[in-house]
């Protein structure tokens, strides 16, 4: 990618706190329209980056640049094209929905008449119109979280960021976070957006980086990702009863990288080959136990993320 092309551009970031170093020379562009995924566990470095990146923390190394331009702590042109949705739910007690989506369009819109215009469609978007005049705490956590994200979008910015807006939300605000988020980025914006959830990022991200102590652990599609890794298929086997003598033969068939039993299933992950399942399932007919439920699928984000790192992808460490 060449470098007028990207929208955001970080050059060898470095970030320590003290002894620790929270962002260990990052570099990342990320192209106009990209639905771009920061991945990892807590402590890896993400929301220290979106901190750089908006200029609310001072790093120890590096260049940030936004749309083309080197961004400042005074680079208010450019903060006025960028839309923040924070970890936590930033909005105020004694304003009503309404009120709380105009104030905060009002730091970027000063004309009210286009403001209302903004405000309107924030809130049929995010479908909080039927409680506009609600306040805050008659809201449930999910709607918060829409109410979050109104507020951080209701001025139309060309880059939105938005750091684990589904949180603690229902499954049914979850989904609706997350398609409102397809549709932000199919109007146009191009959107960061870290998240535990690896679910999430590969539904919506086109781009994906793995973080991990502050590095860059993998960068790439969903399926680059994965094709990282020597697991090419998983397979699971439900078990009448448990046999350790099958697992030794399971592990020893071609393509076979490893099998285990936990519980009553049968675990298996394989390399790509053509026959994998039908070869696990000949020699578990063998034995005449027979079997109940089976199960094949591609490796996952976490299954790239344990294999690289040796941590679960959701550890807290």
């Amino acid at each position: 990618m060449h470098e007028a092309d990207a929208i955001v551009r970080i050059d060898n970031l470095v970030k320590r706190y003290g002894s620790m170093t929270a962002v260990d020379h990052l570099s990342l562009e990320i192209a106009p329209g990209e639905v771009f995924g920061l991945l990892g566990p807590n402590g890896s470095g993400k929301t220290t980056i979106i901190n750089c990146i908006l200029q609310l923390l001072r790093y120890d190394h590096g260049e940030i640049d936004l749309f083309g331009q080197p961004m400042s702590p005074t680079s208010y042109e450019l903060k006025r094209r960028v839309g923040v949705v924070p970890q936590e739910v930033a909005v105020f007690d004694e304003l009503t929905v309404r009120e709380n989506i105009d104030s905060f369009c009002a730091l970027y819109v000063s004309d009210r008449r286009s403001r209302r215009t903004l405000v309107d469609e924030a809130i049929e978007f995010v479908g909080l119109r039927k409680i506009e005049r609600f306040f805050p705490k008659r809201l449930s956590g999910g709607l918060l979280r829409r109410l979050n994200i109104a507020c951080g979008i209701a001025h139309k910015p060309e880059l939105i960021i938005l750091d684990e807006p589904t949180v603690a939300v229902d499954p049914q605000s979850r989904n609706a976070i997350l398609d409102g988020i397809l549709r932000l980025n199919h109007e146009g914006a191009t959107v960061i957006y870290t998240s535990h959830y690896m679910e999430e990022v590969e539904r919506l991200c086109s781009r994906i980086m793995i973080m991990d102590r502050g590095r860059e652990v993998a960068c790439g599609t969903s399926d680059e990702l994965k094709g990282l890794i020597g697991t090419g298929e998983r397979i699971s086997v439900e078990l009448p009863q448990t046999d350790a003598a099958l697992v030794e033969r399971v592990a020893a068939l071609p393509h076979v990288r490893a099998a285990e039993l936990e519980g009553s299933v049968l675990h298996v992950d394989c390399t790509a080959g053509a026959h994998n399942l039908a070869d696990i399932l000949t020699v578990v007919g063998e034995t005449g136990l027979g079997y109940g439920r089976v199960l094949s699928e591609p490796p996952t984000l976490n299954d790239v993320f344990l294999e690289i790192t040796g941590r679960e992808l959701r550890d807290e460490a």
